[in-house]
């Protein structure tokens, strides 16, 4: 009697420790997701605009290296491309959530960013440096956890840097349009060289639910030659027509920009 409990204690050890180790196993070889603060900055003016882009080129974007953040991206809208062009969008990516958390208290005791920000923090309330400030906040798909910096070498003003929010009806629709990402979408837009920045899950926007991605071209011929090649692509076609898919999308949100020269990448 003895030895049975011995055994049946024993096995369930081995069974307890074996489930411990497996499941230690998954987390170490689960990617780290990436996580970003992405804010588009509205202005009315050419002033205001030379304002925002003297504090980010000069304040923000220094004072976010200092912290560790590196590859902060500033985009403009191309001209005569977008219905929408006064307005400056930038991405901050973030390891965690713990990091962006940190990143006001980091700001508000770096003596440098305080001294170079100052015209940007304390700008009168009737000359203020932008008109609403739009916030999102983004978390990586699994299947592309990591944000990838473009491999484009020509000047900047010709790239084209192709920003794309998908909306669904539902939450579940958007549970189903993340999936169809993650289970080849994404990896077809990298097959064929869109060059793409991230894909995202929007946590957190006025514009629940939906998602956001970034593609990148040399320039407006290429951007056009890549998206021919997708639509006419064998694997889109199947991927499109399966029943699972359907409806996943009911509004898309297109912009084309171009980064600036003090743009991390």
């Amino acid at each position: 009697m003895k030895r049975a409990t011995f055994l049946l204690t024993a096995i369930a050890f081995i069974v307890m420790t074996s489930c411990s180790q497996t499941s230690e196993q998954v987390q170490t070889e689960t990617p780290q997701r990436d996580y970003f603060h992405l804010k588009i900055f509205s202005f009315e003016s050419a002033e205001q605009e030379a304002s925002l882009d003297t504090y980010f080129q000069n304040a923000l974007l220094p004072a976010l290296h200092r912290s560790g953040i590196k590859n902060v991206g500033v985009f403009k809208p191309i001209e005569g491309l977008n219905e929408r062009k006064d307005f400056t969008m930038v991405l901050l990516p973030f390891q965690s959530l713990e990091q962006f958390e940190q990143l006001p208290g980091l700001l508000s005791q770096d003596a440098e960013y305080q001294q170079s920000a100052q015209a940007y923090i304390d700008a009168p309330h009737d000359k203020s440096p932008y008109t609403r400030i739009e916030s999102m906040i983004l978390r990586s798909f699994s299947a592309t956890p990591v944000m990838v910096l473009p491999d484009l070498t020509n000047p900047r003003t010709e790239r084209v840097y192709e920003f794309r929010s998908y909306e669904a009806a539902t939450e579940k629709l958007y549970n189903l349009k993340v999936e169809m990402f993650n289970e080849g979408e994404s990896a077809l837009f990298q097959e064929l060289k869109f060059n793409p920045v991230f894909f995202c899950e929007v946590l957190s926007s006025a514009h629940m639910p939906h998602l956001i991605y970034m593609t990148t071209h040399a320039d407006t011929t290429a951007q056009k030659a890549n998206w021919d090649a997708f639509v006419s692509h064998p694997e889109w076609d199947r991927m499109k027509n399966l029943d699972r898919y359907q409806n996943t999308v009911s509004s898309i949100t297109k912009y084309l920009l171009y980064p600036t020269e003090y743009s991390d990448y």
